[in-house]
């Protein structure tokens, strides 16, 4: 149960020209077809297993949202085919099938009857559903009167009342406070773990890497990878970059490094699958570096350490910016920042010249492995974005950061290094 089978998978829609075109097409047919079919999506295929957590990212109109209502059946495909088995519970749009001059109530009981619910399992099964939305008096108001974060309380509630075989979320718990998301995601690992298959779609790529196992990148309606999340993700950031990039067409966007590659004695370094380059510039050299000069191949937590990032610049930069990333094994990003976010002018570079910076900061992690992320940018605008990007490498290289004997002992991924005071009376 739960399992979802979908081959060559194609949705496309009729556009006309003028908005006398669709009648003439359908009373005078002899007159030929007079509209042209928009594809939004186009050779979908993938199999879902049952219990399988599979997050779906790719940019806004990528075919994400259409994908799921083939899923559902609210939409019907133009070509391929779609095989689901196992009960179907989805939250596509907020509070979609909410009467607005309905209670809450009321619309608990009829999107209860959609699920496949009579009015007895419903009934059973309210006060379950009003102690998890938490919305109080407000289940006998009008749905009109609810603000968007109670609509989708309710929503997320009446959907996940039975544990379906198959879930599926989109974008639903981007609304409402981080008590009631932290609620939302605790139910749907529980459902999970008991063996239900999930289909999240997420703009939070930090939320995808922490509940999905697999991810599927959509971009420009066809699938464009299929695995796992952080590479999906890595994608999915460079398509990012590449739509705000002031030179879109200049920017290679990598599939990741050979395997076996030396980085230390390559002209140019290579990151991992999504890594964008750019023949304006190359990165030639990213080391860890301690207080004597010597390269640091491991790190000790909590000590200072300083991070060299260096640049082969082939045309004139007028205002350069370098940045890096830290990671954990997980994807997870701890720490990111560029000169720009710091309020740091780099100058002018020329072209043919070289551009070394080097941050310094205390090591404050969790002893554990991370990958480091750097990338080089121009023309800094907004609050933290580029009117350029010229390089930017994933996993360009990891590090170890080993335990610190004198440290106290604590657990998490920061060290906030407490300062402890006390009195006694």
């Amino acid at each position: 149960m739960g399992s979802i089978r979908v081959a060559q998978l194609g949705k496309a829609y009729k556009q006309y020209p003028t908005r006398w075109s669709r009648l003439l097409e359908w009373v005078l047919p002899a007159l030929g077809l007079r509209h042209r079919l928009k594809w939004v999506l186009q050779d979908i295929s993938f199999d879902i297993a049952p219990g399988e957590a599979v997050g779906i990212i790719g940019v806004n109109g990528a075919g994400k949202s259409t994908l799921l209502k083939l899923i559902t059946g609210t939409s019907v495909a133009s070509t391929g085919a779609l095989t689901t088995d196992g009960r179907i519970s989805a939250l596509l749009e907020l509070g979609m099938g909410f009467h607005p001059d309905f209670t809450g109530r009321q619309n608990v009981v009829m999107a209860g009857q959609l699920m496949g619910l009579n009015v007895d399992e419903i009934a059973a099964l309210m006060p379950q559903i009003e102690q998890f939305a938490g919305i109080g008096e407000y289940i006998d108001q009008e749905v009109r009167v609810y603000s968007s974060g109670m609509q989708m309380r309710l929503a997320f509630s009446v959907a996940t009342c039975v544990r379906p075989d198959i879930l599926i979320v989109d974008e639903a718990l981007a609304v409402g406070d981080v008590f009631f998301q932290q609620k939302c995601f605790e139910r749907i690992a529980s459902f999970t773990a008991a063996g239900t298959t999930l289909l999240f779609v997420s703009h939070s790529t930090g939320t995808v890497l922490n509940i999905c196992t697999r991810c599927l990148y959509i971009h420009q309606g066809k699938l464009a990878f299929d695995g796992a999340p952080r590479e999906a993700i890595d994608l999915y950031q460079a398509a990012l970059l590449s739509e705000r990039d002031a030179a879109p067409a200049q920017l290679q966007v990598g599939s990741g490094a050979p395997p076996g590659i030396d980085f230390a004695h390559a002209p140019a370094l290579a990151g991992s699958a999504g890594s964008i380059t750019t023949e304006h510039a190359d990165c030639v050299a990213v080391r860890f570096v301690q207080a004597d000069g010597n390269i640091a191949h491991t790190l000790q937590v909590d000590q200072l350490v300083h991070l060299e990032i260096d640049y082969r610049v082939k045309r004139q930069l007028s205002d350069p910016h370098v940045g890096f990333k830290i990671r954990n094994r997980y994807g997870v990003v701890l720490f990111e920042t560029n000169s720009y976010c710091m309020q740091r002018q780099l100058g002018q570079v020329e072209a043919g010249g070289t551009l070394s910076v080097r941050f310094s900061f205390a090591l404050t992690l969790a002893p554990d492995e991370y990958s480091l992320t750097v990338g080089l940018g121009n023309g800094g605008y907004g609050s933290d974005s580029f009117e350029e990007v010229l390089n930017y490498l994933h996993e360009v290289r990891s590090f170890v950061a080993l335990p610190d004997p004198d440290a106290i002992i604590w657990s998490g991924l920061v060290n906030l290094a407490p300062q402890l005071n006390f009195k006694k009376s």
